[in-house]
């Protein structure tokens, strides 16, 4: 950064006031994107809107990943990594819209999502079910789309070195370009009659999910602070081995957690038949024969769930996945030790292991 911004008095940092300023950005964004839409129509106006709903009250987490390396790298300018931290937020909101029409769900933590709100409001007016359903679909791919392209905007406008800018652009386009490879594979694995494998599992889980969640805003606010290359690669170990315990966690959470909490069906991954490295364990045991009848039933019932859980818990599945969370967070904690990791900055990742490791405890 230049000196202006390193001689800056040091940032309040609290998460609340983090988010406070992502959100800030988010809006100003939004309040432009409606003015410009304004001039199409007030069809656009309402996607932007609606668009705009969906990527509100979220816990903002990548932000949070961007600004902790940046602040614990010495980053001082408060407004540039919330306006970096905005754009991954709004790649978030971009990828899940589109995962949501992949996946054709209408709604996400059972609020309508964006195909849902279009589809909702189609059928209230009397349009069959079918052609409901096309125009929320479509209007999901619309705003997901937006978002995608919204959220290189955001990194065009902030205020740094033009060579940080394109490395940041850089990072951006390598989280998308990841994900999208990830979530092919995922399509893929859905409709092969064969398994993958654990470690196709989690490579799929870390590009689709990972790189953008962890590698990339961590990366992305070290490239903001200045940091030496040799750091930022180091980030992006550290990244990678959280984000896949963190995939783990989810895949586990997904059939063994508590919906209250989560905020997501025990049942639904069971019943989608979804690839998880719980699946895929269980499938190499002599129990998989117990199991697999049930795998992608998708009148599932809750006693048939829970048999299956009883099975992955005999054939030693959720063990198995419970100790691969361990090792990747321990692999995590070992980057940390690494010598050209100052304190700060391990002080400062810390607590992001042991977040990923207490949603399972």
């Amino acid at each position: 950064m230049d000196g202006e911004h390193r001689h800056a008095p040091a940032p309040e940092h609290t998460d609340a006031v983090m988010q406070k300023r992502v959100d800030a950005v988010l809006n100003e964004f939004f309040t432009l994107a409606k003015r410009r839409a304004g001039a199409v129509g007030s069809h656009y106006v309402d996607l932007w809107s609606v668009l705009e709903r969906n990527s509100a009250g979220g816990k903002r987490f990548r932000p949070r990943m961007v600004q902790t390396a940046y602040e614990a790298l010495g980053g001082r300018d408060v407004d540039a990594a919330a306006r970096v931290g905005a754009s991954f937020e709004l790649l978030h909101t971009a990828l899940i819209v589109h995962d949501d029409v992949i996946d054709r769900d209408y709604s996400r933590r059972g609020i309508p999502n964006v195909s849902g709100s279009y589809r909702d409001t189609a059928t209230t007016a009397g349009i069959p079910t079918p052609a409901a359903e096309h125009r929320g679909m479509s209007a999901a791919v619309i705003a997901g789309d937006l978002a995608l392209t919204g959220a290189s905007r955001l990194l065009l406008a902030v205020e740094c070195d033009g060579g940080v800018r394109t490395r940041l652009l850089d990072i951006l386009d390598e989280a998308v370009f990841a994900s999208a490879g990830g979530e092919m594979v995922d399509v893929e694995f859905s409709l092969s009659p064969e398994l993958p494998t654990v470690d196709e599992i989690l490579d799929m889980e870390r590009a689709k999910t990972a790189v953008y969640s962890f590698e990339a805003p961590l990366q992305a606010g070290a490239v903001l602070a200045g940091a030496s290359d040799d750091v930022i690669a180091a980030l992006g170990d550290f990244g990678r081995e959280v984000g896949t315990a963190y995939q783990v966690v989810d895949d586990l959470l997904g059939v063994f957690g508590v919906e209250a909490d989560t905020g997501k069906t025990t049942t639904g991954d069971l019943r989608e038949g979804k690839r998880t490295v719980l699946v895929a364990h269980a499938a190499t045991t002599d129990e998989w024969f117990a199991i697999r009848p049930f795998i992608g039933k998708s009148d599932l019932t809750d006693a048939e769930a829970e048999h299956v859980r009883g099975r992955l818990e005999s054939c030693g599945a959720r063990a198995f996945a419970e100790g691969l969370i361990e090792q990747h967070a321990r692999r995590a904690l070992d980057v940390l030790r690494r010598p050209l990791i100052d304190d700060r900055l391990r002080d400062a990742l810390t607590p992001v292991v042991d977040t990923v490791l207490e949603r399972v405890r």
